[in-house]
């Protein structure tokens, strides 16, 4: 099963002379998509998932749409809940849905366009979805130590620290700082606008001062022996002089964050997290956390309440009869380890 992400041309997937052959009807599809505004990310991820369900179809002889049943659909979703990857683990729930809800679109569409006399997906029941909460969160203070990490003394050490800078303050998806322009950055209002963000929504969040600062600083210092000619106006530049492919900024965060040894994994939407988190850990209103996240429903911005612990953690330290120690049970059991750590030191 190949990544979603690598974006090669398109190959047909079966006899384009067959007008009611997949590979004719899911050209047809993608190019409704398109006509109708999706973004390149949506309709990529629709060609690449309803491709993988075509290519399981063609290893079973089935060749057009007309032919599938809600059982051979069942059949399917069965084959990835036992299919393993290259490193034996299976697919996750979440993934598995992400494979389904595409083709099930993809038989809606069929039907409305009177390609089909009916929906075999229609009733097609998705696993169970997970709610999970993020794998890691940095601290104020962990945060400082990825951010202290890049080199001044070089245009792109000062780039970098710019947009680790950046992704601390905003939140923004990665894909939104790819596309930064200068003219998007508003330091008098202390505002940022966010041009086709995910689902093709702008938006107009703040930044910090000294997010703005460091920005400053890197667009007069470093910026101009890094910018092509003609200049297009993206915010943050390669040492080729273009903007960055998402792998790269990612693998660009992710180095920063294992420097600094926090002993945390992750990359731009760690930062997205952290910043998150800490908002409502010191108040914020989960509704302009959502504003500032850019989520359309507020109930995926929720989630973070569950991780901002602090305040929870406040409330049951104050209220739970075990929550403390008495002073004199707290000196007893401080007496008891330094004891152990004595004889751990004699052994």
């Amino acid at each position: 099963m190949p990544k979603k992400g690598s974006r090669k041309p398109r190959v047909p997937l079966g006899d384009l002379s067959d007008p009611q052959g997949f590979a004719a009807l899911l050209a047809d599809y993608l190019a409704w998509l398109q006509v109708r505004n999706y973004s390149a990310a949506t309709v990529h991820n629709r060609e690449h998932y309803v491709g993988e369900f075509v290519k399981w179809c063609a290893e079973r002889s089935l060749a057009r749409p007309a032919e599938i049943t809600k059982p051979i659909l069942e059949r399917y979703q069965r084959w990835l809940f036992h299919y393993r990857k290259e490193n034996g683990q299976p697919l996750s729930f979440p993934s598995q849905i992400q494979h389904l809800v595409p083709v099930r679109s993809f038989f809606k569409w069929l039907c409305r366009q009177n390609y089909l006399l009916s929906n075999p997906a229609s009733d097609l029941e998705l696993p169970r979805g997970e709610k999970r909460l993020p794998k890691h969160i940095l601290t104020a203070a962990e945060a400082e130590r990825v951010l202290a990490l890049p080199p001044l003394d070089d245009p792109l050490g000062l780039r970098d620290r710019a947009i680790l800078e950046v992704f601390y303050s905003t939140g923004m998806r990665r894909m939104e700082l790819v596309g930064l322009k200068v003219h998007d950055l508003d330091q008098e209002r202390g505002t940022v606008m966010i041009r086709q963000g995910k689902g093709k929504k702008d938006r107009m969040i703040p930044m910090g001062e000294r997010a703005f600062a460091w920005v400053r600083r890197y667009i007069e210092e470093a910026r101009p022996s890094l910018a092509p000619t003609p200049d297009d106006g993206t915010v943050f530049l390669t040492n080729l002089g273009g903007p960055f492919e998402p792998g790269r900024l990612t693998q660009l965060v992710r180095d920063a964050i294992d420097a600094a040894e926090t002993g945390k994994r992750g990359a731009c939407h760690l930062f997205r997290h952290t910043m998150a988190t800490l908002m409502l850990e010191n108040g914020a209103d989960v509704r302009y956390v959502q504003q500032q996240l850019g989520h359309a429903e507020l109930s995926t911005t929720q989630i973070y309440t569950q991780v901002s612990i602090r305040t929870l953690k406040e409330v049951h330290t104050r209220t739970h009869p075990a929550a403390t120690l008495s002073p004199e049970a707290r000196a007893e059991l401080e007496a008891e380890l330094a004891d152990e750590d004595d004889e751990d030191a004699a052994e």
